[in-house]
């Protein structure tokens, strides 16, 4: 079973408070979202880094807390319970981690500081015929004196709208195996050459295309090694996902009580409905499938903190496979038990269905989990 120290406990609660003072009614988010139209809130998000939370896991000698996995999984169940418009969190903590474990000394410095202080980050790897296919990179790089320029196209790149830079994954080099010749960029946001345009989803305004046209960067942009991309992505799938999985069991959770409160209050035929059969046994089966999630997740992330620098494709695939079903799941199911009520916009039922159906989608599809998950058994 999982099991929080009493600083854990503590600190899952700060947030929690946190969330329903600040964004603990409707109201508030729309304040907060333009009345749902933005997913990210700067000004919330900047009120969560002057506690210190923005920058969780970043080291303490570059500003931040030092703390661990367990720690930042509960600060984003904590953020996504108390429906905290703050989506650019997760993209955020994804591309800081490939900047501590990879780039420069002042280079990590400059960047993971703005985590602390709440800037927003993105990574662009995904491009028109690079998905689940992602080696299979067109986007390119080429070596000038100085630096690199670059030409190509990515989509669907979360945070690029706001972020203060995005990491690139571009294609330096063509072989005969496509894992090879990638490299990452430091992108700061404006940089000449670069064009982004939002794409309209069912979610909203959430990610974006990229264009590069002759975008040159000098040589110091570049993030690790020339030419090493790709393993450098394989080194950051266990906080990738564990950083998905936490946030859709905050989801999950939130669709859950937000469920209850409304067929515990809701009468039809002179009773609650949540005292008929049909939901009482559908919300025991949802309970118990958000319990298994809960500690599936937290076990993950213990054991990335007892292994710092193990990779966990089976364990980080599992969690981040089961948590993001289970939201769906769960907020279809919602939509369902609450009738018309779930798809109306006046409750949060819908937004929430919208923003867990892709979350089976993005990081990995829920397929490629699944490929990952069974190879490690051999098959």
């Amino acid at each position: 079973m999982v099991s929080f120290t009493d600083e854990q406990t503590a600190f899952a609660k700060a947030v929690a408070d946190f969330c329903q003072r600040e964004a603990g009614t409707r109201a508030q988010r729309d304040a907060l979202t333009d009345n749902g139209a933005e997913l990210h809130s700067p000004e919330l998000y900047r009120k969560m880094a002057a506690l210190g939370w923005t920058g969780i896991v970043v080291p303490e000698e570059f500003g931040g807390a030092g703390a661990g996995n367990m720690e930042m999984c509960i600060l984003l169940q904590e953020a996504m319970r108390g429906n905290a418009p703050i989506g650019g969190i997760g993209p955020t903590l994804i591309t800081a981690a490939a900047y501590q474990k990879f780039a420069d000394e002042q280079l990590k410095k400059d960047v993971l500081a703005g985590v602390v202080d709440g800037d927003s980050l993105s990574i662009s790897m995904s491009e028109p015929e690079a998905g689940s296919d992602v080696a299979n990179l067109t986007c390119r790089a080429e070596k000038v004196d100085g630096g690199w320029v670059i030409n190509g196209q990515k989509t669907w790149c979360s945070n690029a709208h706001f972020a203060k830079s995005i990491l690139l994954i571009a294609r330096t080099e063509k072989t005969d195996k496509k894992h090879e010749g990638l490299t990452q960029f430091h992108i700061p946001a404006g940089t000449p050459g670069l064009e982004v345009k939002g794409i309209d989803t069912l979610g909203g305004r959430e990610v974006n295309d990229l264009y590069f046209t002759d975008c040159e960067v000098p040589d110091s942009a570049v993030v690790g090694e020339v030419g090493n991309g790709w393993n450098q992505l394989m080194a950051g799938l266990n906080t990738e996902r564990l950083i998905l999985a936490a946030m859709q069991l905050g989801v999950a959770e939130r669709s859950f009580a937000d469920t209850l409160e409304f067929i515990t209050d809701r009468k039809q035929f002179g009773r609650p409905i949540g005292t008929f059969q049909a939901l009482r046994h559908r919300m025991a089966d949802l309970a118990t499938e958000i319990e298994c999630t809960r500690q599936l997740v937290y076990a993950v992330a213990q054991q990335a903190d007892d292994n710092p620098t193990k990779l966990l494709p089976r364990e980080a695939s599992m969690a981040k496979l089961k948590a993001t079903e289970t939201s769906k799941r769960m907020t279809i199911d919602a939509m369902q038990m609450m009738g018309g009520y779930g798809y109306a916009t006046e409750f949060d039922a819908e937004r929430l269905m919208r923003g867990a159906i892709i979350s089976t989608v993005y990081g990995g599809t829920n397929e490629i989990q699944r490929d990952i998950i069974g190879k490690t058994y051999g098959l």
